[in-house]
């Protein structure tokens, strides 16, 4: 069988970890190019991995006949543009999240993916691990009842990455941690509910604690290679929101940095049979009234390569035509409540979600 031709728009750290190992692992497709228009990623990428050529402007191989699909690990500004270009032409793409930086730019995404037949998955990777599936078959399976609310907390005490960078400056991420780390969250919490349909939304997003380049002090700083000192910063580093939905109420809080130096990020499903609480990237506990007494478990399992799962169903999709779940009609819901989260913050009042 004729492997699938692969090409890597973007050699930073989330190719490097997250997609080409599996690519590579993957019998079925073979990695034809690396592109970057920094030369030097693309060519590190090539000597590296030991396979493929480097570009470095992903037009000029826009219509190359060698490659049948895409991941697309670049900046959010330009999800949009090479998804399209790339569908337009032919390829089946996977696009890293967010989906694009605005709704409006998702929208486009879906509209060329739905008029040219190819596949378009947005890189929400929860949606393949284990104990988020162990998860949405409890709650399928009416173990926790009636789901009546979800609280969502991700929070970090000072962890904005790459500092006036190209994570902090609007233009080119669309928003900061709300667009960064919640849509991870609502998009887990959209999954195991159902796909419940997102109605209103009121949000407030702060830009706080990171305006202050030259001053801001921290023990840490994830894509510190790609910050800079006379940067943009204009981006939210804490969001607070309530969705209601056709399902349960979602409430999220999220900081990418806080004057409360503790981190957490955890999910809280709660049901009026059982709640459960997932710590994010990690294990659960379910909560229940058995015997007329309050009970605990802690379920034990191996928990999987989610990342590796995702291109696996990716690739399967390709072959086979199947819609799988991080197709973007399902990621579209989260763009939308994401936007109005956003226009809830600047507008000062609750949205209705179209």
């Amino acid at each position: 069988m004729k492997k699938l031709g692969v090409a890597i728009i973007g050699c930073g750290s989330i190719a490097h970890g997250s997609h080409v190992p599996h690519y590579i692992d993957n019998e079925k497709s073979e990695i034809k190019y690396f592109c970057d228009i920094l030369p030097d990623r693309a060519d590190k990428f090539v000597e590296e991995f030991g396979c493929g050529k480097a570009v470095y402007n992903y037009k000029d191989i826009v219509n190359d006949p060698e490659v049948d699909i895409v991941s697309i690990c670049t900046p959010n500004e330009s999800h949009a543009p090479i998804a399209i270009d790339f569908m337009k032409a032919g390829k089946d793409v996977l696009c890293e999240k967010p989906a694009a930086r605005v709704l409006s730019e998702a929208l486009d995404m879906q509209k060329a993916a739905h008029e040219t037949g190819r596949v378009l998955n947005i890189g929400v990777c929860n949606r393949f691990g284990t104990a988020v599936n162990m998860i949405k078959d409890l709650i399928d399976d009416g173990v926790l009842g009636d789901i009546y609310h979800v609280y969502a907390s991700f929070r970090s005490p000072r962890s904005i990455p790459g500092l006036g960078g190209d994570f902090t400056n609007k233009a080119v991420s669309g928003g900061g941690t709300l667009i960064d780390w919640g849509v991870h969250y609502i998009d887990l919490i959209q999954y195991c509910c159902g796909e419940p349909e997102p109605l209103t939304a009121s949000g407030v997003a702060f830009s706080k604690l990171g305006v202050d380049i030259p001053n801001y002090v921290y023990e840490s700083m994830w894509a510190r290679d790609s910050s800079d000192p006379e940067g943009v910063y204009d981006v939210d580093d804490s969001v607070a929101g309530i969705i209601r939905t056709s399902g349960p109420v979602i409430t999220i809080h999220g900081a990418w940095a806080q004057n409360i130096f503790i981190g957490e990020g955890y999910i809280d499903f709660m049901g009026d049979k059982a709640g459960v609480r997932l710590q994010y990237g990690g294990d659960f506990q379910l909560f229940k009234i058995e015997d007329g007494k309050l009970v605990t478990e802690k379920p034990e399992f191996e928990a999987n390569n989610f990342y590796k799962a995702e291109i696996d169903s990716f690739i399967n999709c390709v072959l086979t035509g199947e819609k799988n779940q991080a197709h973007i009609d399902y990621a579209i819901q989260t763009s939308k409540i994401m936007q109005a989260i956003y226009d809830s913050s600047d507008s000062g009042r609750e949205v209705v979600i179209g």
